[in-house]
């Protein structure tokens, strides 16, 4: 394979794990973002659960999905290669469960569709297994457990894709794209300070508006969808599989970490404030408090924002655009930090079929 040089647009899990890939095979790599690791991914709780996220005509990104836990003990491994630490991946699986009457009928409505879809899954109740049901409320007998599931920490991911980077001798640039184009040696990407050339180039730049002079098909399309995560410590239910409940119908998870820390979240906004309002954090912390009473007296020691860049059909893309040498990868939607490594797959085979 002839070495590139590739500009990566984008600091992202999704444009890191890309530029890790890209550097692994010996191309030089420059990442520009005038913050990395803080956009959508800095909010994500770092689920690769695809079975618990199962949705009515997402049968093709589940079995997409189905895919990303190998490829994230792959990239782990590589990271460990380069760096002497991978990502610790905790293959918990997921409870599902219900919490009133009309929550338990969704339970069940998501038991159909995952059984159409062939997801691997098994019942539990709470006299059979008290243990799953740890710190949950006494009304939440009755659950799935999607045995597949597993979690990530994403601040952990960032981090160890940096440390990667920089022991590939790739370049990070903490500034932001303005312009991109082309010319004689390639492609170029202009920030407020610099020029920066290269071979090839990638925007991976999720919910963020692309550069001026980028000039999609105008086929793929994305919106920015506001995800908020709480994080709490006080309660650890590490040992168990992560929480999914429905509360008065709507959808809540808890994630648990070693030594307390909890990222409570399901908010799902068509809007692109970053911020909270106070009755929509009020509903989610009432949800956790119901889904999981054993929190009543864990602290609160965070609240993050993060825009997730949606497509028009919620599937993800990747698109050669104009001018000539750049591809934008986005659409991810909810499920960037699952999808990263089989991005880095598909970001990788554009670089080295071009050269």
């Amino acid at each position: 394979m002839n070495t590139q040089r590739v500009l990566v647009v984008g600091g992202g899990i999704i444009g890191l794990a890309g530029a890790f890939r890209l550097a692994l095979e010996g191309h030089h790599v420059t990442v520009l973002d005038p913050s990395v690791g803080h956009g959508a991914t800095w909010a994500a709780a770092g689920m690769i659960a695809p079975s618990a996220e199962i949705a009515p005509g997402e049968l093709s990104n589940y079995r997409l999905q189905r895919q990303a836990l190998g490829a994230w003990r792959e990239l782990s491994e590589r990271l460990e290669d380069v760096t002497g630490h991978g990502v610790s991946i905790h293959e918990a699986g997921t409870l599902l469960s219900g919490w009133d009457a009309g929550d338990r009928r969704l339970v069940e409505q998501f038991a159909q569709l995952a059984e159409e879809f062939d997801a691997p899954m098994h019942r539990v109740t709470r006299h059979d297994s008290p243990e799953v049901f740890e710190g949950l409320s006494p009304r939440m007998t009755h659950g799935l457990v999607m045995e597949d599931d597993a979690w990530l920490d994403p601040d952990e991911a960032v981090e160890r894709l940096r440390t990667g980077l920089r022991a590939l001798g790739a370049d990070l640039v903490a500034e932001a794209a303005e312009h991109i184009g082309v010319d004689a040696a390639g492609v170029v990407a202009e920030t407020s300070s610099q020029t920066l050339r290269a071979d090839v180039g990638l925007l991976a730049t999720g919910s963020t508006p692309l550069p001026t002079g980028a000039a999609p098909s105008g086929a793929n399309v994305v919106r920015p969808v506001r995800g908020v995560t709480v994080r709490v410590r006080g309660f650890d239910r590490s040992d168990q599989p992560m929480i999914r409940a429905f509360v008065r119908g709507r959808a809540f998870y808890m994630v648990s970490r070693p030594s307390g820390y909890c990222v409570l979240g399901a908010t799902s906004d068509e809007r692109s404030e970053l911020a909270i309002e106070v009755g929509e954090l009020q509903r989610l912390l009432r949800d956790g408090l119901d889904v999981v009473p054993a929190l009543e007296t864990a602290s609160v020691s965070e609240i993050r924002y993060g825009l997730r860049p949606a497509s028009a059909d919620l599937r993800p893309f990747f698109e050669t655009i104009k001018p000539p040498g750049w591809a934008w990868v986005s659409g991810h939607y909810r499920h960037g930090v699952t999808l990263a490594p089989l991005a880095a797959r598909e970001v990788a085979d554009f670089v080295g079929a071009r050269g």
